[in-house]
């Protein structure tokens, strides 16, 4: 069936047709706004800083470019909006926006959602409605690269002084492999165990850049099944950032209306051949796949039965072509461009089609072109699903399980409606049971209060939908956790690595067995909410598009053949734990166990494995442990319930101010500075926690609270005794006793459940003082990969902060990174300084050894010392200072 006719209809749709003429007639220049955030706007503000920003800058961009003739047109005075609204106030609220001359195109009253085109002078009204509590503005994410070198070729390899290299991954690797180590789960062992719980019976919906269907290890289940179940495309003509940079989307307007069997087309006035009907519609289009690259590829549609003819052969003939349907009636796959056999991918580019009905007023409909132009979603499928990767016994997660590919995203990057209106689709209309969603933005008030982020709570306690989102690889400074991943009851998922990946992925020794990569986003959230719930391996070779060049690391020695690649990221930490809820979900229904969200959340979270030597902020409650968590799930006198304890607890930021409610939240956060509200080194302070028990018997009963990861910062009673719904405060006292970011994770366990009631993050910013006239330094070493973390405090008036970085050992490969009190890469990113080592490409155009700050922000600074992997030296020495002039 036919998308958007079913169950979720769209209203409004005069909007549509007007962006289609004004983009036909010239293009708007329209980018997203950068991460971080303007300065504060005020207590509880429904909008934010970042949305504002936005904002201001669309409306900058209000000029066309240039048509062919010369003219500027007057761009579209609104801007699209998400808002979620209070419950059970969903269709007052589109009533009151409708008043307000608002062209609302989408009404969720389920979730309480709404999604509108509203004119620049009206979003302050929109956002003063009562019935409104929090709105997003649609914007372009870039995709995160993953590729490990994003083409550079490094001159100094870390294995050299072995000689030795790794062996390429191949038909006889087994299942149990450092490539794609699904078993850091525990979850091979877990299928040699039970071989029938493999995923089989479980759907994993995947939102990202879509899913390769001709891939032969995302083909069949292990059941012979068909793994792919449907493909659809989330983008849409009513979203206006899709119309501008979606390019696989073929409009049908009236003036495309032609008869056949002969005509010419609207845009070329070429003659085409078709069939000998009255109500077909030809659009003629630029296609955007780079082997085709400059290539116009026409489309005639059929509206009396929505067929959908292509011109793969570029003869202009559509009567010696297929009529196509959505995939999921016929699994239909079409192909573009003929493979050349002189080169090593394949320039033969499958698609699908999808339909998208009545866009505008006048019942135009839309046809998609389903191709990719990005390997990320094929990547991330097989990380969770894939089934006898290279031919042999290498699988992703559950192979098993069968997949929904939700295209939202292309090479230009993702809006933000499409991966709203996508997610509800998958939860509500598709038939998943797990969502990954390995997509976000940074925003600096990563508070979880976000529409979407309120929206996928909602979708995951309506529809029982379990949704897993990466965590972000904006690291390693504390509070980089992003946006939606910061939602409540969302699982957001950090990036670890082994010892056995780092050597057969990268060929770089290490001297950890475990540890989280670099990049991965720590916690906590702006209010201390518990953020990165948990860890999974963020490193794997896994299938992409066979006519996409397939990507490794040259110090291992090895080149993958087409149709895999070796990525990192949290984008693929994200399927391997989305994968592996499929393995407990498929275990459940064979045993015939139900199971909700909340259990799922509270098995995985009660049984992940926590690692000593890495940070609470960095790795959450752990690695996730399918074996252990099956254990809470599997039929027994308990099952897994527990009782809802809530935790309310201080905060310091400097945007602290923002939230929700103000200065306070659901974890200990204080990243203050000394003498605005933040602790000095050797410093004891008390603070006041709240714990309120929500369901469980009437009286009271007793908790057992303990500390993990705790490097002696904080002390907390050992038990506490809660009644329903009466609020206790238990003290908390914190005594940093160096400089830098202590964290802990406050359990709340109680004997007579099965499971954790709650963990809370206790986290501290104990940040050196900057003054004028004297500089602040530090002498430390850094192993190879890992990464060593400094916090100074920077005063109000300071014009600039200088850092330098020196006493390196010969050819060692180490650089820093500076992170602003926001929690936001505090570098110019047009100064290379993601490859600013000393030692390395000449410091890739920035200065590896001294950088200069200027004006910059009050407050806690966070400086990161990283020895990237092929520095010749596993322990790299270095002397880091800084000072200020005001």
């Amino acid at each position: 069936m036919p998308r958007h006719t079913t169950g979720y209809p769209y209203r409004h749709r005069r909007t549509a047709a007007a962006l289609a003429a004004i983009v036909a007639a010239g293009g708007l220049s329209i980018l997203a706004a950068p991460a971080q955030a303007q300065p504060p706007t005020g207590t509880g503000d429904k909008l934010g800083s970042h949305d504002r920003a936005l904002i201001a800058q669309y409306a900058r961009q209000r000029l066309l470019r240039s048509t062919p003739a010369g003219a500027d047109r007057p761009a579209p005075d609104f801007v699209t909006l998400m808002i979620a609204v209070r419950d059970g106030r969903t269709e007052q609220a589109e009533r009151e926006l409708v008043a307000l001359g608002a062209d609302v195109t989408r009404t969720e009253s389920r979730v309480g959602y709404l999604k509108a085109n509203v004119s620049f002078d009206d979003v302050e009204k929109v956002v003063a409605l009562d019935d409104v509590v929090r709105v997003d503005v649609d914007e372009l994410l870039k995709l995160e690269e993953t590729r490990p070198d994003l083409g550079v070729t490094a001159t100094t390899v870390a294995a050299a002084d072995s000689g030795a290299k790794p062996s390429a991954p191949s038909a006889t690797t087994p299942a149990d492999n450092a490539y794609l180590p699904t078993n850091e789960t525990k979850s091979v062992d877990f299928k040699a165990t039970h071989p029938t719980y493999d995923g089989r019976g479980v759907t994993i919906g995947v939102m990202d850049t879509g899913i390769d269907p001709t891939h032969p290890a995302l083909t069949t289940t292990t059941t012979g099944e068909h793994k792919l179940v449907d493909t659809v495309v989330a983008t849409s003509q009513r979203n206006f950032i899709d119309l501008l940079f979606d390019p696989t989307w073929y409009s049908m307007t009236p003036g495309n209306r032609v008869t056949g069997p002969t005509f010419t087309d609207p845009l070329l006035r070429q003659t085409w051949t078709g069939p000998a009907d009255d109500d077909l519609h030809i659009s003629v289009k630029k296609i955007s796949i780079s082997s085709l690259a400059g290539t116009y590829v026409g489309v005639l549609y059929r509206e009396s039965d929505q067929a959908v003819w292509v011109d793969t052969d570029q003869d202009r003939d559509f009567t010696d072509e297929e009529l196509m349907r959505p995939f999921k009636a016929n699994r239909q796959i079409g192909y573009l461009g003929t493979d050349d056999p002189a080169t090593k991918v394949n320039e033969r580019v499958p698609f699908t089609v999808d339909l998208e009905l009545d866009i505008s007023s006048n019942g135009t409909d839309a046809v998609n072109i389903n191709t990719l132009n990005e390997g990320h979603g094929t990547h991330v499928a097989g990380i969770a699903a894939a089934n006898g990767m290279f031919g042999g016994a290498m699988d992703g997660q559950a192979p098993g399980a069968t997949l929904v590919s939700m295209r939202a995203c292309h090479s230009l990057g993702c809006s933000t409606a499409a991966l709203t209106d996508g997610m509800i689709e998958l939860a509500t209309t598709h038939g998943v049971d797990v969502v990954n969603m390995s997509i976000g933005s940074s925003p600096a008030l990563n508070d979880g209060q976000s529409a979407q982020a309120l929206l996928y709570n909602r979708l995951i306690d309506e529809t029982g939908v379990q949704m897993f989102i990466s965590a972000g690889n904006s690291g390693a400074g504390a509070n980089t956790v992003g946006d939606p991943t910061g939602a409540d009851k969302v699982v957001s998922v950090g990036a670890s690595v082994s010892r056995d990946t780092w050597w057969v992925n990268y060929g770089s020794k290490v001297a950890v067995d475990h540890d989280i990569m670099p990049f991965s986003s720590r916690g906590p959230r702006e209010d201390g909410g518990f953020k990165p719930d948990i860890t999974a391996p963020g490193s794997a070779v896994a299938p992409t598009p066979d006519w996409i060049p397939s990507a490794s690391v040259a110090e291992t020695g090895y080149t993958l053949p087409p149709g895999y690649s070796m990525m990192n990221g949290t984008s693929m930490a994200s399927p391997q734990a989305a994968g592996a809820a499929a393995l407990l979900l498929s275990a459940a229904r064979q045993s015939g166990v139900g199971v909700t969200s909340a259990e799922l959340r509270k098995a995985i979270y009660s049984s992940a494995d926590f690692h000593r030597n890495v940070d609470v902020i960095a790795q959450g409650r752990g690695q996730m442990n399918v074996k252990e968590a099956w254990r809470y799930l599997r039929k027994d006198d308990r099952g897994v319930a527990s009782d809802d304890v809530t935790v309310s607890a201080p905060v310091c930021t400097v945007l602290s101010g923002q939230l929700r409610t103000p200065h306070r939240g659901s974890g200990l956060f204080n990243d203050c500075a000394p003498g605005s509200g933040g602790q000095r080194v050797g410093e004891s302070r008390d603070y006041a926690v709240t714990l309120t028990r929500t369901s469980g018997p009437a009286g009271p009963v007793e908790y057992q609270l303990r500390l993990v990861g705790d490097d002696g910062t904080f002390a907390t009673p050992k038990t506490v005794a809660l009644t329903k719904d009466v609020p206790a405060t238990i003290q908390v006292t914190a005594t940093p006793r160096t400089q830098g970011t202590h964290g802990a994770m406050l359990v709340v366990d109680s004997a007579r459940t099965k499971a954790v009631e709650q963990h809370a993050m206790l986290v501290i910013e104990a940040a050196a003082p900057l003054t004028v006239g004297t500089t602040w330094s530090a002498d430390g070493t850094v192993s190879r990969n890992g990464t060593v973390h400094y916090s100074v405090a920077v005063p109000a008036g300071t014009k600039s902060m200088t850092v330098d970085l020196s006493r390196l050992a010969e050819g060692s490969q180490t650089r820093w990174w500076a992170f602003s009190p926001q929690g936001v890469n505090g570098e110019d990113s047009a100064a290379g300084t993601i490859y600013c080592y000393a030692n390395y490409l000449d410091g890739n155009g920035c200065d590896p050894l001294r950088r200069t700050y200027v004006d910059p922000e009050p407050g806690v600074w966070e400086f990161v010392v990283e020895s990237r992997r092929t520095s010749p030296l596993g322990s790299n020495p270095f002397h880091l200072e800084a000072s200020i002039v005001q």
